[in-house]
Order: C-alpha cells, then sequence, then structure tokens
C-alpha cells in the first residue's frame, strides 16, 4: 500500500529551476532508495516532503501523504505532520543535537513538542524506552549523557530515537552512515530495517553510495540535475541499469585508479613499537592515576613510492597513531623516524621534517580559512622554508600544484565557497603538493565526496604518486577505497595492528576475526550489478 506518493515534483529557488517532474513513491513497510550525486535533487526531494524549502521557493505538484496533499496544509497543521507523521534523520549527528542538553532532555523535547499533552514525566519515560530499542539501554547510557560523551554511531543512535520517539509513518534517512566506519554503518542500517519492519513505517533512504542500499531496499530511485533518470523495483535496477548516468555510479562505485606500484627498497618512516598513553580521571580524589593506552606497540615501515592503508573502527587509535607520527602528540615508548631522523613531538621537529609530510583532511572546506583566498591557502606550507621564494617563484609553484591537481592557475584569486567538494579536495591536495614532501597522510580524504568524485580524486592520487614518487598513509574506514588504492594495508584494533600484509592477500584471505568481521560488515553492490 502507498504510503507517500510524490506526481510532478518541481521547484524553483528565485527563478532558477532546480528539480523536473519528479516523481516517485513509498510503500507503508517499504524502502526506497533515493540516490544521486551531490546536487541532484535529492535532499530537496526530502524537504519537500516536510516542507522546509528555503525562502524564494516556488513548488508544484503533488506531494501525498496517505492520500493528503501536504502542500495544501497551513504552518500550524504542517507543525503537527512534522514530527507525528513524518520524521528526519540528518546526516551529521553533532549538528543535529544540542550539546549542551542531555540525550534523554533531546528526545523528550521531540515528544513533548509533538505531543503537548503528554507529561514531562511520561515523555522522559517514553525517551528510555526508544533509547533502547535503538541499543542504547539505560544501565549503559543513561539519559543524562551528553551528546560529546558518546561515540558518532551512538550519536546516530539517538538522533535515530528522536526521529521515532513518535512512531511516524514516514521515516525520511538523509546520508545517516556518510561518516561510520563499517561495522558501525552496518549496524545502522540493520536498525533502520529493524523499525520498519516492527512499525510498520515507510523509509525513504537518501545517499549517494548505491552499496549502501542494495541489500536493503525495494525500490530504487536514481536522481540527476534534479530529475528522476531511472527508477523501480531494486533488484530489477541493479540488474539492468538501462540509463547511461546508472551505469557510470556503478562503475565509479568499484573503480580501480590505474597505478605504476613500483615503490623502493629503503623505508621512508619507520615506526617501531610505538606505545601512546593518555591520563585518565581518578576514581576519586586521592585514588591513583590512570593511564588509557591508545597506541600499544605498533610496528611497521613505510616505503619511499609506496601506499599503505590503515583501517579500524572509530576509536581504535589510527588518529592518535597519525598524530604521533607528525609530531603533534609525545609518545611514551618507542620510535618514529622519516627519513633515518627521529620524529620527536613538539617544536623539536625540525623544519626538514615538516617539510617531509603533509596532511590532507577529511573535511576540505573546515580545514581552510574562508576569509582568506586560494592562492594564499595553497601556499601556507611555504612557511616551513627557511628562506621564503620570491615572488615568481611563488606564483609559478601556485600554479604548478594548482594544474597538476586538475585546477586552472587563475583559481588561485577565488574564495573556497565558490568551489564544490570534490574540487575543494583537490585544493587541499595541492596545498599538501606545493612543497613537494615525500609523504602525505590522507585521513579519510574521500570518505564524504560522491562516488564519481571519489573516483576522480583517486586516479589522481595514483597519478600524483607515480609523477612525483610520494608515499602514501591512506587512513580510511572505506575498505573499498583502501583496497583500490593501496599496496599494503594494516588493520587496528584497540591501539594495535592485528593484521598487516599484501592488500589483495588481506582482503581476500583474510586471517584475523577482526579482519573478516570487517569485511562482512563492507556494504557491497549485488554480484549480478557488479557483472553488469
Amino acid at each position: 500500500m502507498t504510503l507517500l506518493r510524490i506526481n510532478g515534483l518541481g521547484l524553483e529557488i528565485h527563478g532558477t529551476p532546480i528539480l523536473r517532474d519528479v516523481s516517485l513513491e513509498v510503500a507503508r513497510g517499504g524502502i526506497t532508495g533515493v540516490i544521486g550525486e551531490s546536487g541532484s535533487g535529492k535532499s530537496l526531494t526530502a524537504y519537500s516532503v516536510m516542507q522546509l524549502l528555503p525562502e524564494g521557493s516556488a513548488p508544484r505538484g503533488e506531494v501525498l501523504l496517505d492520500g493528503r496533499d501536504i502542500a495544501l496544509l497551513d504552518e500550524a497543521a504542517l507543525c503537527r505532520m512534522r514530527g507525528n507523521d513524518v520524521s528526519m534523520i540528518f546526516q551529521e549527528p553533532m549538528t543535529a543535537l544540542n550539546p549542551v542538553r542531555t540525550i534523554g532532555d533531546q528526545v523528550a523535547e521531540t515528544i513533548l513538542i509533538h505531543a503537548p499533552r503528554t507529561s514531562r514525566r511520561a515523555a522522559r519515560r517514553r525517551a528510555a524506552e526508544t533509547l533502547e530499542r535503538v541499543g542504547l539501554p539505560g544501565d549503559q547510557f543513561p539519559l543524562s549523557r551528553y551528546p560529546h560523551e558518546m561515540s558518532g554511531g551512538q550519536r546516530q543512535r539517538v538522533v535515530i530515537a528522536m526521529a521515532i520517539a513518535l512512531r511516524p509513518k514516514l521515516l525520511i534517512a538523509d546520508e545517516p552512515t556518510t561518516a561510520l566506519d563499517v561495522t558501525t554503518q552496518a549496524q545502522i542500517l540493520d536498525l533502520l530495517k529493524g523499525l520498519v519492519a516492527e512499525d510498520g513505517m515507510g523509509l525513504m533512504m537518501i545517499t549517494h553510495d548505491l552499496a549502501v542500499v542494495s541489500d536493503m531496499a525495494d525500490d530504487i530511485v536514481i536522481m540527476k540535475s534534479g530529475e528522476v533518470v531511472e527508477q523501480g523495483p531494486a533488484r530489477q535496477i541493479f540488474g539492468a541499469m538501462t540509463h547511461p548516468y546508472s551505469r557510470a555510479l556503478m562503475e565509479a562505485s568499484g573503480h580501480v585508479p590505474e597505478r605504476a606500484g613500483a615503490a623502493a627498497d629503503a623505508p621512508l618512516l619507520e615506526v617501531r613499537d610505538v606505545i601512546r598513553d593518555y591520563p585518565m580521571a581518578r576514581r576519586h580524589v586521592l585514588g591513583p592515576s590512570r593511564m588509557f593506552r591508545a597506541v600499544d606497540r605498533v610496528s611497521f615501515n613505510l616505503a619511499k613510492g609506496e601506499s599503505l592503508g590503515l583501517v579500524g573502527e572509530s576509536g581504535c587509535g589510527k588518529s592518535t597513531l597519525t598524530r604521533a607520527i607528525l609530531g603533534l602528540d609525545p609518545i611514551q615508548g618507542g620510535e618514529i623516524r622519516l627519513g633515518g631522523e627521529v620524529v620527536t613531538a613538539g617544536h623539536s621537529v625540525s623544519r626538514e621534517q615538516r617539510r617531509k609530510m603533509q596532511v590532507v583532511f577529511q573535511d576540505p572546506y573546515g580545514s581552510f580559512n574562508p576569509r582568506h583566498r586560494v592562492g594564499r591557502l595553497v601556499c601556507e606550507p611555504f612557511h616551513l622554508f627557511d628562506r621564503q621564494p620570491r615572488s615568481d617563484e611563488r606564483d609559478t609553484a601556485l600554479a604548478n600544484a594548482l594544474e597538476s591537481v586538475g585546477l586552472k592557475a587563475d583559481d588561485a584569486n577565488k574564495y573556497i565557497h565558490e568551489f564544490s567538494g570534490g574540487q575543494r579536495q583537490r585544493i587541499a591536495i595541492a596545498r599538501a603538493l606545493i612543497i613537494r614532501p615525500e609523504l602525505i597522510i590522507l585521513d579519510e580524504a574521500v570518505s564524504a565526496l560522491d562516488v564519481s568524485i571519489r573516483a576522480q580524486i583517486l586516479d589522481l592520487l595514483a597519478d600524483l604518486g607515480d609523477r612525483f614518487g610520494l608515499s602514501y598513509l591512506f587512513i580510511s574506514h572505506d575498505l573499498s577505497v583502501v583496497r583500490s588504492i593501496t599496496d599494503r594495508v594494516m588493520v587496528m584494533k584497540s591501539g594495535r595492528i592485528v593484521e598487516a600484509g599484501e592488500t589483495a592477500q588481506v582482503f581476500d584471505t583474510p586471517a584475523h576475526a577482526y579482519t573478516r568481521s570487517l569485511i562482512a560488515a563492507a556494504p557491497r553492490l549485488p554480484d549480478h550489478a557488479a557483472a553488469t
């Protein structure tokens, strides 16, 4: 039975066409996956259902929920509908949660706002029950806990609890697993499927990754440039892929860049028995001091020209180890050498060592100052030189760096907000590349990108590695990315490397149970789809 029916939805914002004749359905108790890249209109289609459109919007067409046209409702009726009949799960839980309010108060607030006759005590009791439904039992996660005291997956569960507290008919999930590691992502997807089965609600699952919805969606809708280019039952879509754009998405999902893969024998980075401890709060005032071991005797080599992957769940110690390698955090045991020279934390790290290693972060927009032009941002690493380059040298190096990542030299005069997400990541790579480092650490550098943009960035990294003899330490929770771009891979758990070896060998014949669990949890396309 159809719960949501969208007929001929169009949308203009300040006269600019955004959506064109979008039609789709979500069945009661069914899951519809809405797939497309950034800018395809997925989220605005969802916001049209909630009637949460920006100022200057001019929608047309029908949005029918249980046969009732939402577009005809006044604001008071829409407020009653939101939360009670339709709820939404947003992509980033930390921006959806209030950091100064407890999780119990935030879930209870949803109930009190949309069910005003409920008492505060009843709302908190219902909040506790809902949190337990999403896997956060009160004995382990009391209502008094704050969002910053929880992991990313746990925070996403709180957001889901807020969305389902009143058991809505329709649940919209907008990229709910993009930033999560593979096991947490699998848990969240299983949770959503279970809630649909238990409550009989409809689920509109919005994502840019076909693999995420491949084994959970009943129907697939593929969008491009504000239009639906293909839709139908999931098995039919994955089996046929009649539209060129759909096939392009499929190919990009499994893209493997071409790499020369000629690594030298000499190690560039040597990590030997590294230990990193953090002090913990005393249990009571006179109690003994306690330490938490985040990195426990980790050892490995990274050769010149080699690409090494580091995978593991959130909290396993990947980022802590990275900070130690960069000389940002001290270590309590072991040794780190870069180019034969010992890396020590703090100001004692030489400029020469700093020049040899650069970082590309997960969020390029957050790692740039939006007030500065691209030229200044990309040239920031020049402060590591004892002699600053002359103006003409600087301009030449800047132009070469931007052109090497597929941008234009005159892009240096623009601001970062004028670029797409993929272009911003290219700018981040240009900044890392401009002083010709030997080692680039990529910390979840492609996890938030669309599959086609991700394929382009991986091709770019492979090409740059071959041209400039770069070594990469590739940190990611996306196993498909690690498999496609690395020569060797290390698997980290609870601060230790539990398995390491040639990438193909580790993925094809994993020896450790934890590695097998990571591979099993990773979303993958159906076999019949991968063969098309």
